[in-house]
């Protein structure tokens, strides 16, 4: 078989494979620019792959790439596996594998599609969440679906805490499709869903005039990145943790202080939340109540 897929979190679905099948391509996104320096980086995927002595292949593009095509080809593969690879798949490379191609997605599709499910699962404040073993076609995560798990989402679950969860069951339901690869029976999608698309800086950014619910969902949600953050006289604030504090204050407009005693608590549309780790710009992280004092913030304060 082979394995397309990218960023560290493919990687316990590529170790899983490589345990129990033999994986003998590896495709990931193409070495990149990292760090202040800009070295350039083999991505996770292909450093572990490379690692362990399998074939790696980074082509910066598969449509209209005649080489590539004829090289996956020439591996006469039963199957081939997405987890997170980055790129749609060309008709022409998905009909080459006798099986074709099944992809590990984490989500209750047809609901998120695109690349930042589990982000916006949190952010809208789903309940209850999926991780779908589907067949790949030329769409966006369109494809019938051939095994599927549901589970609650946890009420203080981050992005990445509730990533990883469904990944690691994503493995054993791929792991149990692949033994019973003539006998899948797919479930075809309807053909309207909705979208996940990535996350941008902007997206982290707390709007006090949200609700606390929401504020709280967010954080979640942008967890590792962007992450939470806000701006106080004309520098950037992350907020590393957060809580929605019990109660409201009335008459206390959406950003205002209205407490310090045991973190620092700030009013929003609908109930308020504490803020209890914080970073402000250029400097270390910090208790919320340590940069409240350096910041000479007090209850009435607006952020």
């Amino acid at each position: 078989m082979a394995f397309f897929g990218s960023p560290a979190w493919s990687i316990p679905v590529l170790e899983a494979l490589h345990r129990h099948h033999q994986v003998v391509l590896v495709v990931t996104q193409p070495d990149k620019p990292v760090g202040r320096g800009l070295r350039i980086t083999p991505c996770p995927v292909a450093a572990w792959a490379e690692a362990q002595g399998l074939r790696v292949e980074k082509p910066a593009r598969l449509r209209k790439n005649p080489e590539f095509l004829a090289l996956f080809k020439n591996l006469g593969l039963e199957v081939a596996i997405t987890a997170a690879y980055g790129k749609i798949l060309p008709a022409e490379l998905l009909e080459l594998p006798r099986f074709g191609f099944l992809n590990l997605h984490p989500s209750d599709l047809p609901k998120y599609r695109g690349p930042a499910p589990v982000q916006w699962t949190l952010i809208n404040g789903d309940a209850e969440t999926a991780v779908c073993i589907m067949q790949t076609d030329v769409g966006m995560d369109t494809g019938p679906v051939v095994a599927r798990w549901s589970t609650p989402v946890g009420p203080d679950e981050t992005a990445l805490e509730l990533s990883n969860r469904l990944r690691d069951k994503g493995i054993e339901l791929l792991l149990e499709a692949l033994e019973g690869l003539e006998h899948l029976h797919p479930t075809p999608q309807p053909p309207t869903g909705s979208h996940a698309p990535l996350l941008a800086k902007e997206d982290g950014k707390i709007l006090w005039e949200r609700t606390a619910a929401e504020i709280y969902n967010r954080h979640r949600g942008v967890q590792p990145w962007p992450g939470s953050w806000f701006e106080h006289q004309g520098k950037r604030v992350k907020v590393l943790k957060m809580s929605r504090a019990e109660g409201q204050t009335p008459n206390a407009a959406p950003g205002t202080v209205v407490g310090v005693a045991d973190g620092l608590e700030v009013s929003t549309a609908q109930g308020n939340i504490g803020l209890k780790e914080v970073q402000p710009e250029g400097k270390k992280p910090m208790s919320a109540l340590e940069w409240a004092r350096g910041a000479r913030i007090a209850p009435g304060d607006r952020l």
